[in-house]
């Protein structure tokens, strides 16, 4: 039998699906909508080997729906065309029993590929399901975002791949053959990078070649049968993730180095430049913030380049903006500040926004106090007048600390000559 455990072992019901509970356990609102007859258009975002493929066909399965499948990176608009003529043609009348056509990496298809999609969504010839490891925000153009319902797949724990193990284990044809006890699962869960597929490929790989009838499965078998550097750089894999980790520990670490150099791992590996300036994006914010706003214009406009210059000049660009943000002052003050306001949302709920600070576009909202006593700060000296702005049961709150770092400082002064003693500037 030449079919991989990852195919054998592939769930051919809800039921048998592992993981992503918040979309299918018994409240999720995946599961509901699909017991409901409910089949939006739809996007499934998450990292490889999470099962997205799985769950689209288990869909078309339980609907009973013509099941379409195109691959992104070898389909072309003529390829979405002949698909979408064969789905009209199968779903005949019956738009509740339209086909389904999925299309795998959709982040990869041009804006024209994409285009060529929005007619047979919008009359209903076809359900859509795409897969993507991409946030859709960016790589899905707008008209057919707003059409379908983004699922974000959550990346498998470590419960749910030894769950995956113990089922080959006890319901694969050729692996329940073998006496296996499985002693450590570190090293096989960690060379697998929480891709489910790639896990079973390694396991399977492992019990092949052993020749005897009893297998004991230990991390240092694992790791003696299996070549961790094979590969430089595994855009999919576990390396993704640490070099990703340690590029963006570099910069918070003011070291631009250090971060150069992985910056040149990523990009000899064949890493979306994409990818890597919207990681750009988000440093800027979280660990440098105030500190330098300007960091976050830089990295940006370096997003904004990249995407119209492409590589190899787009390297170049990168570098400029990564050695910037490792030699800007840093500040997480800002990342800290929505941790901490939302926590609080979290824990106190919805509480009313204070009758002076209400829109009042209505005379019976003005006659019912919406909008009274507000203070409008431009008719003050300094442009400022001290009132409150928050919920009165959290009146006096501080969420925002400012870093010390002389920008933040200067900021820290500035608040502290409004607000006095109110919020321990």
């Amino acid at each position: 039998m030449n079919t991989p455990l990852a195919e054998r072992l592939r769930p051919k019901t809800l039921d048998d699906y592992l993981s992503q509970k918040h979309l299918l356990g018994e409240q999720g609102s995946l599961r509901k909508a699909l017991e409901a007859g409910i089949i939006p258009s739809l996007i499934f975002w998450g990292p490889p080997g999470v099962g997205k493929t799985t769950l689209a066909s288990i869909i078309a399965a339980q609907s009973d729906r013509p099941f379409y499948t195109l691959s992104a990176i070898s389909s072309g608009v003529k390829d979405v065309r002949e698909v979408i003529e064969k789905a009209k043609k199968s779903g005949g009348l019956f738009t509740q029993k339209n086909p389904i056509l999925f299309i795998d990496e959709i982040h990869r298809f041009s804006k024209s590929q994409q285009d060529s999609l929005l007619g047979a969504v919008e009359k209903g010839w076809v359900t859509l399901i795409g897969a993507t490891t991409e946030n859709p925000s960016f790589e899905v153009i707008p008209a057919l975002l707003s059409r379908c319902q983004v699922y974000i797949l959550k990346a498998f724990n470590k419960e749910d791949l030894e769950s995956l193990l113990h089922r080959a284990i006890t319901e694969d044809e050729l692996i329940s053959q073998k006496d296996i006890a499985l002693k450590e699962t570190e090293a096989l869960i960690r060379l697998s990078g929480g891709d489910a597929r790639k896990l079973l490929n390694i396991f399977e790989l492992i019990v092949s070649t052993e020749t005897t009838q009893k297998v004991e499965i230990t991390n240092e078998m694992v790791l003696g049968k299996v070549q961790q550097n094979t590969v430089l750089y595994d855009k999919t894999g576990e390396q993704h993730y640490d070099i990703v980790s340690a590029f963006i520990k570099s910069i918070r670490g003011s070291d631009p180095n250090a971060a150069v150099y992985w910056l040149a791992r990523m990009i000899e590996g064949g890493e979306d430049v994409k990818f890597i300036a919207r990681r750009l994006i988000i440093a800027a914010s979280e660990d440098i913030g105030n500190a330098n706003p300007t960091a976050l214009v830089v990295a940006n406009n370096c997003f904004q380049a990249v995407t119209t210059i492409g590589y190899p000049e787009s390297r170049i660009i990168l570098s400029q903006c990564v050695t910037y943000l490792a030699s800007s002052p840093k500040s997480n003050a800002s990342y800290l500040a929505i941790g901490k306001a939302q926590k609080l949302v979290q824990e106190t709920g919805d509480l009313s926004v204070p009758l002076a600070l209400r829109n009042a576009p209505t005379k019976l909202m003005k006659d019912i106090g919406y909008g009274d006593n507000y203070q409008y700060s431009h008719d003050y000296p300094g442009n400022f007048v001290a009132q409150e702005f928050l919920p009165e049961e959290i009146s006096n709150t501080s969420l925002y600390v400012p870093g010390n770092n002389p920008r933040e400082e200067g900021l820290r002064n500035y608040l502290k000559s409004k607000w006095k003693n109110k919020y321990n500037f």
